[in-house]
């Protein structure tokens, strides 16, 4: 029998067994266990270390976004233009929406058509800017349909065999197929190829017993096609026959989208209901800014909050960039300093296409946006507004105002008149001309 004392180094013993071995054995076992411990222990302070790096750095990623669509956390709530596109969308109701640049809209299209959860419904983005005929139009159109509605090649292929043969589609793929995929065919007009495509969003719903929702950015690029009255009485006269398709049509030239939409002689006239979209009111701006700099672990005031919506005057793609820079400017605590820094880094930023914006217009035209950018938004007949910002006579507004609208730097509600651009605004009131 042993007797030891785990306190001491040596061991005492009363038996004629051998002793140093079993004491050699325990103090292997011991020296085992410690660390087997150690390592657990250490393991334990390294994951924890791991976490806490973890949300540290969760924490110090900047919670505001710009330069493209707000989706997920980074959307700011439009609760009632949600709830009134998502009751559209899912029954089936076209809709037209409405703004200028920079306000939203296809934040908001993302953000109602990714909350749609339905297995029976698809969605298809086609964002026609770059269209500059009807052919590109139908390209980007027939391309978009067939990738978005299946996730499989061989169903492509398929599909637009079945549906586009008349056309002899052709498929042609990069080192990456699932993304670097393209689509051609031979068109021509007089063998319906144009209604063959059109009609794909509703042969594909009806094959597969789905609803499409077909969103179309920049709708308004299609006004300045060759014979453009032709091309859209050919997509009303296919799209609004179409049971399982519901249309999203939405730009950004306010002036272009309510010619195509809200003109009687047009045929588009009544396709949808139209929602014009408006700005976040700046009281849902600043608890969003202020949320979103304590959610990070920083602060800022209510009143700091507003500084970054007046300058931006609201614009939601400024005002997410706007807070994005004070964000990184400042430490835990934002001063009024950074809010004034970033407002500058921006106007340096952008001096560059400012510059280039003015160079394009004319004496009077620039007057006229000079007059806007100092507060003057109607009245311009008015004497004393022609001889100050030098129009020369009340018969030049009216070319004036047009010639603006065309190159999409205003925008006319009623008798009012603004500048679209907030930051080109702030940053033409700075400038000095006469000087």
């Amino acid at each position: 029998m042993w007797n030891w004392d785990l306190t001491k180094p040596t061991y005492r013993h009363t038996s004629p067994c051998r002793p140093q071995a079993f004491c050699h054995n325990k103090k292997k076992l011991k020296v085992t266990s410690l660390l087997v411990t150690g390592l657990l222990v250490t393991n334990l302070l390294l994951t924890f270390a791991s976490e806490n790096q973890n949300n540290r750095n969760m924490k110090t990623e900047n919670p505001f976004i710009f330069g493209k669509a707000a989706e997920g956390h980074f959307f700011t709530v439009r609760t009632e233009d949600t709830k009134r596109l998502t009751a559209n969308l899912t029954h089936g109701i076209n809709t037209i929406l409405i703004s200028p640049r920079r306000w939203g809209k296809t934040s908001l299209v993302k953000k109602v058509t990714a909350g749609i959860h339905s297995p029976e419904i698809k969605t298809v983005f086609i964002d026609i800017f770059q269209c500059k005929s009807e052919y590109e139009f139908y390209h980007a159109f027939a391309s978009a349909v067939i990738k978005q509605t299946s996730s499989k090649i061989d169903e492509w292929i398929e599909t637009a065999k079945t549906f586009l043969s008349n056309i002899s589609p052709k498929f042609s793929f990069g080192p990456d197929p699932m993304n670097d995929f393209s689509l051609s065919f031979e068109w021509n007009p007089k063998d319906n190829t144009e209604t063959d495509i059109l009609q794909l969003p509703e042969r594909i719903a009806q094959k597969k017993s789905i609803q499409l929702i077909i969103c179309l950015d920049e709708f308004q690029q299609i006004a300045d096609f060759a014979d453009s009255g032709s091309f859209q009485k050919k997509l009303r006269s296919v799209w609004q026959h179409q049971q399982n398709v519901t249309y999203c049509m939405f730009g950004s030239k306010k002036h272009l989208m309510e010619n195509i939409f809200n003109d009687k002689g047009m045929p588009f006239y009544k396709f949808g209901d139209m929602m014009f979209l408006k700005k976040i009111p700046t009281e849902e701006w600043v608890s969003f800014i202020c949320a979103k700099f304590q959610e990070s672990g920083k602060s800022i005031t209510a009143s700091q909050a507003e500084k970054i919506c007046e300058a931006t005057e609201n614009l939601s793609s400024y005002v997410q960039h706007l807070s994005w820079v004070v964000w990184y400017k400042s430490d835990e605590t934002v001063t009024d300093k950074n809010i004034s820094d970033a407002i500058d880094d921006l106007l340096e930023q952008n001096k560059v296409f400012f510059q280039r914006e003015v160079e394009q217009l004319s004496e009077l035209q620039l007057n006229f946006m000079r007059a806007l950018a100092n507060g003057v938004s109607n009245g311009f007949s008015r004497k004393e507004i022609i001889k100050e910002y030098r129009l020369e006579s009340s018969a030049n507004i009216q070319s004036i105002k047009k010639a603006l609208l065309k190159k999409d730097l205003i925008d006319i509600d009623g008798q009012e008149i603004t500048i679209n651009d907030s930051l080109f605004k702030l940053w033409l009131k700075r400038q000095r001309y006469y000087e």
